[in-house]
This record gives C-alpha cells, structure tokens and sequence, in this order.
C-alpha cells in the first residue's frame, strides 16, 4: 500500500446497525496486540456505546470535554483486558451531535495533543452524515466507511464517501464490507459500490477487506467481552486480524 502508516484513524457508517462500534472496538484491540500503542475514543456525541461494548462505566466522558469542565487528557481511561485506552462518549444528549465549528475545532485541537505518546487515535463516530461526524473524519489521516451488504447501508455508505470527498479531496477513504454472507458476496457488494463511487465521484475508496457474518460476534458483545480474546479463531476475528495487519 503506498499511503503512510495512519496514526488518526475515523470509523463511519452512515446507517447505523452494520457494526461499526464492534469493529471500532476490535481494530483497537488488534493493533495493541501488534505493540502498538492505541487510543479508542468514542466520538459518537449523541448515542454512545463503546464503554457498554466494553462493561465500562467511566467517572468522566466527552460531555465534561465540551462543557469545558475537563479536558481530553483528563478522562483517558486504561482499559487492561484489551491494552489500550478509551475516551467515553455521552449518550443521550443532541445537543452534542451538532457542535459549532468553533468547538470542533477546540475539540480536534486537544486531539492533536494526545498523538505524540500514541501510535493511533481511532475515532468511533456516530451514524449519520452531520456535522460533527463530517468534521471529524476529515480530521482523520485515514477513514474507515464500514458498510452491509444491505441496500440501504450502500446507499447511506455512499453518502458518507460522498461528502468526505468533498470535505477532504483525496483523502485516505477505505471500505469495509461486514457482516458479509461470503467473500464472494462481500467483494461483490464492494465492487458495486466502488464502480458507482468511479461513476458519480470520479474516484473510488480503496477496499479494506470484506468481513463475514459470525455469530460470535454478537456473543462477545453480549458478554462485554473482547472477540480476539473469547473467539480468536472465528472467521469474523480472523478477517478483521487481517485489515488490522494491513495498516
């Protein structure tokens, strides 16, 4: 690959329900397995799950960030089963999903300060295409667009390519098929969407990888744990291992 190693790194979907939480999650997990030093921030601002992924239950979270009681440094927490560090999101409230520029900005500044003790910084944004998460993945070396092979998660995927294109020309956009019946199934559904992105955008995202539906999956989220330690060997684990390797 000739794009440089990305130290920042967003996770989008566009629709939500494709298992961008999960992935976000497990990415981490793979690349601190590798020795790397990760940091996993939660940047959905209106409905966050990554602590509830993880059985986490923070003392301080982005909510204190934006309301300028604390600062990002503040309320990094180590999360040891996994090796890396986490950063809460706030669920339940709105108003956090449609900062001003001039918090975004306040907010990417601090970011920036966190990157020289850490090999990544990996953003889990919300579904949507608004601001905030438009903001934030243009703020990213590399995006992650993690798209079904359902319909509406194409449609919504080609949304967010769409305007990161135009938020952030040439930018390091890559595809993730989940949840895929096969690899045949999953390199399809990418091609398709790859050739409309060429059509309309006159370029196309570069395909990460194609993981496959594991029922695993949702056993790991159900008991709070992580996939690569309570299933390393399944296919879902064994796919994400190899984007993870990749980077």
């Amino acid at each position: 690959m000739n794009n440089p190693t990305p130290r920042t790194i967003s996770i989008a979907s566009g629709k939500g329900g494709v298992g961008k939480t999960w992935f976000s999650i497990t990415l981490a997990h793979a690349l601190a397995r590798q020795g790397r030093r990760v940091l996993l921030i939660d940047g959905d601002l209106g409905l966050a799950n990554v602590d509830v992924q993880l059985g986490l239950l923070p003392s301080a979270d982005l909510g204190a960030v934006i309301a300028g009681s604390m600062r990002l440094a503040d309320i990094v927490s180590p999360y040891e089963p996994g090796g890396f560090e986490v950063i809460a999101g706030r669920s339940g409230c709105g108003d956090l999903s449609n900062l001003s520029e001039a918090q975004l900005q306040a907010l990417m500044t601090q970011l920036d300060t966190l990157l020289p003790d850490r090999d990544h910084i990996l953003l889990d944004l919300g579904a949507g295409v608004g601001g905030s998460v438009r903001h934030m993945a243009a703020w990213a070396d590399m995006l992650f667009v993690i798209a079904t092979e359902e319909p509406t998660s194409l449609t919504d995927a080609y949304a967010t390519l769409k305007l990161h294109s135009l938020d952030k020309p040439g930018g390091d956009a890559r595809l993730v098929i989940n949840q895929a019946e096969s690899y045949r199934g999953g390199d399809q559904t990418a091609d398709t969407l790859t050739r409309a992105c060429v059509s309309f955008l006159g370029r196309a995202p570069n395909v990460a990888g194609t993981i496959r539906r594991d029922p695993n999956v949702s056993d790991a989220i159900r008991r709070q744990t992580l996939m690569l330690q309570r299933h390393p060997n399944s296919p879902a684990a064994v796919d994400l291992e190899r984007i993870a390797v990749s980077l």
